[in-house]
C-alpha cells in the first residue's frame, strides 16, 4: 500500500489546485489529509503501522522533513511531492517543482536512492538550519506571508551598526573559537554554485557530511565555508533558528550531525 499525506493549505493551496486527492485515487495511493491540529508525525506512523510500504508528503520542506524522519525510522521509501512554496528539497532531488502531479508517479515508477539526513539535537532537517540574521527573520510573524519584504525591512536593524550581537559561539574552520556570528548556515550536504539554469543547489545528498557557512567577520574574509560530520553551537539562551524554513527556538547547545544514507527516497529515473 502507498500513502501520501496531503497538506491542503501548503503552497497557497497547491494540493487543491492540482486536485491531488483525486489524482491519488486514480493511482491507488491512499491520500491522508493533514487537518489543523493533527500530529503530522503520528499520521505518518499510523499509516506505516497500517501497512503503507511507501509513504510520501505533499507540502513544504518542514513537513517533508517530519515525514522523512518517520520513513527513515521504519526504513520505508519516501516520496517528496512538491506542494509547498519553495520546494528546495524536491529541486535537489531532481523533481520538477512545476509538475506536482508528476511526482505521484514516483510511488511506482521512481528510482530508489539512499540519501543523508541532517539532525540538530535529534530533530531531522532535509535542507538546512539557519541561525543569526536569517533565524531572526524567520521568527518574524510577517515572514511566512511576505518573505522578501520582511527580509528587506529587518536587515538594517539586524546587521547595521547598532545591531544586537548574536550570541552564537562555535569553532571555525581552522579551529579558531568565535563568540558571535551574524549568520551561521548548516546544511545537509554542502551547497555548491552551478551557473547552469535549473541545476540542483546541492550536487549530492549522500556524501555523509554537513555543509557549514559562517560569517564570523566582515565579508569577504570573514566568510568561512567547510564540511564536517558534526558541528556545535553554544549560546546563553535558546537560539532562534530557521529549520527547513520553519521558525524553531532550539535549546543550547545545538549539536549537529549527519545521518548518512538514512533515508530511502524515490527520485526520477536518471537522477545521479
Amino acid at each position: 500500500m502507498s500513502a501520501l499525506i496531503v497538506n491542503p493549505r501548503s503552497g497557497g493551496g497547491k494540493a487543491t489546485r492540482f486536485d491531488l486527492i483525486a489524482q491519488c485515487a486514480q493511482r491507488g495511493i491512499e491520500a491522508i489529509v493533514l487537518n489543523p491540529g493533527d500530529d503530522l508525525a503520528e499520521l505518518a506512523n499510523t499509516a506505516i503501522r497500517d501497512g503503507a510500504d511507501v509513504i510520501g508528503m505533499a507540502g513544504g520542506d518542514g513537513s517533508q522533513a517530519t515525514v522523512a524522519a518517520i520513513a527513515a525510522e521504519h526504513d520505508v521509501p519516501f516520496v517528496c511531492v512538491p506542494a509547498g512554496t519553495r520546494n528546495h528539497f524536491a529541486f535537489d532531488l531532481g523533481i520538477d517543482r512545476n509538475d506536482v502531479v508528476a511526482a505521484l508517479d514516483l510511488f511506482d515508477g521512481g528510482t530508489e536512492r539512499r540519501i543523508d539526513l541532517g539532525r540538530v539535537n535529534g530533530r531531522v532537517f532535509v535542507n538546512n538550519v539557519a541561525m543569526g540574521v536569517y533565524g531572526a527573520v524567520v521568527e518574524s510573524p510577517e515572514y511566512r506571508d511576505h518573505k522578501m519584504r520582511t527580509v528587506v525591512e529587518m536587515l538594517p536593524q539586524l546587521i547595521g551598526p547598532r545591531a544586537e550581537r548574536f550570541d552564537l559561539r562555535f569553532e571555525g574552520r581552522n579551529g579558531t573559537i568565535y563568540d558571535n556570528a551574524p549568520l551561521i548556515l548548516v546544511s545537509n550536504n554542502p551547497y555548491t554554485f552551478d551557473p547552469r539554469p535549473q541545476s540542483p543547489t546541492r550536487g549530492t545528498l549522500d556524501d555523509g557530511v554537513l555543509g557549514i557557512i559562517a560569517l564570523a567577520g566582515p565579508p569577504p574574509h570573514g566568510l568561512q565555508e567547510w564540511t564536517s560530520a558534526t558541528f556545535r553551537v553554544d549560546s546563553a539562551a535558546a537560539v532562534a533558528a530557521g529549520i527547513d524554513g520553519e521558525s524553531v527556538a532550539v535549546s543550547p547547545p545545538l549539536l549537529f550531525e549527519t545521518d548518512p544514507r538514512a533515508l530511502r527516497v524515490r527520485v526520477p529515473a536518471g537522477r545521479p
